[in-house]
């Protein structure tokens, strides 16, 4: 069970493992997207209908015709890699060996939808993949394995999915054979060290120039590629996909513009943001320096 991008590697990797056989996959609905608001297949889907594997889409996983179906592959493990939804106890029962889960983050730091993102946010300096039994909590079984990796200064929430991705897969196979044979002890997580990673929404990448700038740098990076970081500018949405920081605060207020080297930069509480890479509304990304050609009024401290 998986719907993104994180899940791939999973779902490649178990369908290349000859002693394994996937009954079916089960994945979001098709979404509409685009400004055509056109049906989109998600990735998961897509990749088993290459595979040749059963798709099924519940809008609820507990609805009659779903859970019919899941009885007919009458599976006997199952594996979730960021699917989405909330399983019941009655699905969670249903394999004989019962449901893992492939947790991006180094549990239990981090249950939650954004596991990732928060990690960046916050400045921690590892992050990491989590093998788990699941229960009925959101993210709270025993755990059957860990690894970590280090969070790189330039990293944003896209380049560790990548690499949470595949870290996550191999550490899966890996994990398979010694549980399936009873040779993994579950760990149940400490009670201590729990934070909560919620779902994200537009409003979580609002820019907010109050804030240290080393703290809307980390929100950068945290934000992209979704939902983006983003101010507004000259009564349209402008958005920050890479910036760097300056200390000093220059006598200016929050929030104020000016030029720094010849790219565009904003003062906030601590140190100052610089703009090096955006995106203005309906437009492509550039260059921080190629969007001040066009910026008229950015300003300019003396």
């Amino acid at each position: 069970m998986g719907s993104p991008d994180f899940a791939l590697p999973s779902l490649s990797a178990l369908a290349a493992a000859r002693n394994y056989q996937i009954v079916g996959v089960v994945t979001q609905p098709d979404r509409a997207s685009g400004r055509g608001r056109e049906l989109k297949s998600l990735p998961v889907k897509t990749l088993a209908l290459e595979l040749n594997i059963p798709v099924l889409q519940p809008e609820k996983l507990r609805a009659p015709e779903a859970m019919t179906q899941l009885q007919k592959w009458n599976p006997e493990l199952i594996v979730v890699a960021a699917f989405g939804q909330i399983l019941k106890k009655d699905v969670l029962d249903m394999p004989r060996y019962g449901c893992i889960n492939v947790h991006a983050s180094l549990l239990p730091r981090w249950r939650g939808a954004a596991p990732i993102n928060a990690a960046i946010l916050h400045g921690d300096e590892e992050t990491g993949v989590t093998i788990m039994q699941m229960d009925v909590g959101l993210d709270t079984g025993p755990m059957l394995a860990r690894k970590s990796i280090r969070i790189g200064r330039d990293d944003t929430a896209g380049s560790a999915i990548q690499a949470l991705s595949t870290l996550g897969a191999d550490l899966l196979i890996e994990t398979l054979p010694e549980y399936l044979a009873g040779n993994i002890k579950p760990v149940p997580q400490p009670t201590e060290g729990t934070t909560y990673a919620p779902m994200l929404k537009k409003e979580d990448g609002l820019l907010d120039f109050t804030r240290p700038a080393l703290e809307l740098e980390r929100r950068v990076r945290a934000m992209n590629p979704w939902p983006g970081a983003w101010f507004m500018w000259n009564g349209n949405l402008l958005k920050a996909l890479r910036v760097s920081t300056v200390g000093g605060d220059n006598g200016l207020v929050n929030g104020s513009r000016f030029i720094v080297e010849g790219r565009p930069a904003l003062q906030s509480a601590e140190g100052a943001l610089v703009l090096d890479e955006v995106q203005p509304a309906g437009r492509k990304v550039m260059s921080g320096k190629s969007f001040l050609a066009g910026a008229r009024g950015w300003g300019e401290v003396e």
